[in-house]
């Protein structure tokens, strides 16, 4: 039997999982919303969406390079793009390069602070990968990487970081932490085999459970601290709802003793959440 290759560009949307931009993206404009009480131009709309693309493309990109090994020997990865061999290390640090470039034009197109500021979040793509390795706090630090969208984009348009900012951004990152602990679950025993780091390695699954639920109560709670100090309407806060009773929804599709629906938890819930959020953002502008 031939095995069909697919195209390369397909084959490097499947690496970055760019179906997954939809966790990120919406919080980006939700900062962006939010930080000119309105709608933004066009313009800063345009490059913020070709900043976020660059910049989660080069986070995979790396993610991928990185783990590559690691990736190889669990049979829940092996297929993957780089183990499975679909693309080869230098075909990915060219697309890194083509990303990080991307990147960096958008972010010269912004507000000139940002062009400062860089840095950061390129050097906390880089950290990332090597944090399993040794420490169980590695989904605190994915969640603080995402957590940049919406105080990027905030600081992208305005040159500042209020506290309001800043409190989005702990929105996120306890939202992402959160479910990436659960995502820990699907590696659970392949980690304990090759001695990597995470919280399901380190408290268990009911340690979990556990985590996550604070993680997302604490998401709730700052939402609810950054609308107060926001002149916000009505809709922003039935996002804040629906945020709320999506999070409590996805908590019980899974329980520690039946994970059977733990993709669905995973996958489909947190993009709806965000999306979601964003909807009632977005109307709250338009009204």
């Amino acid at each position: 039997m031939t095995t069909v290759v697919a195209p390369l560009p397909a084959r490097f949307a499947r690496l970055v999982k760019i179906e997954h931009t939809v966790f990120a993206l919406p919080f980006a404009y939700v900062g962006a919303f939010l930080a000119v009480d309105g709608v933004p131009s066009a313009h800063d709309l345009l490059w913020i969406t070709l900043a976020m693309v660059g910049a989660r493309s080069l986070a995979m990109g790396l993610n991928r390079l990185i783990d590559a090994r690691i990736d190889a020997r669990n049979p829940r990865t092996a297929s993957r793009e780089l183990p499975s061999g679909q693309l080869s290390a230098a075909q990915v640090v060219l697309f890194c390069l083509a990303a990080l470039a991307l990147f960096l034009v958008a972010v010269w197109q912004l507000d000139p602070l940002v062009r400062w500021l860089w840095p950061i979040p390129v050097v906390a793509f880089v950290v990332y990968p090597y944090l399993k390795r040794f420490t169980w706090l590695a989904h605190l630090w994915l969640g603080a990487v995402d957590g940049l969208a919406p105080v990027g984009a905030w600081v992208a348009i305005t040159g500042k970081l209020p506290w309001q900012a800043w409190t989005l951004g702990g929105a996120v990152a306890l939202w992402v932490s959160g479910f990436d602990l659960f995502y820990a679950l699907f590696d659970l025993a392949v980690d304990r085999e090759q001695g990597l780091h995470s919280w399901a390695t380190r408290f268990g699954v009911r340690g979990v459970f556990a985590g996550a639920r604070a993680m997302h109560a604490g998401t709730v709670g700052l939402l609810v601290a950054a609308g107060l100090g926001l002149p916000v309407g009505l809709f922003y806060w039935l996002g804040v709802a629906a945020v709320a009773v999506l999070l409590l929804y996805e908590h019980l599709l899974v329980r520690p003793d039946d994970l059977r629906r733990l993709d669905l938890a995973f996958f489909t819930m947190n993009g709806v959440i965000s999306v979601v959020f964003f909807g009632f953002v977005l109307a709250d502008a338009l009204v």
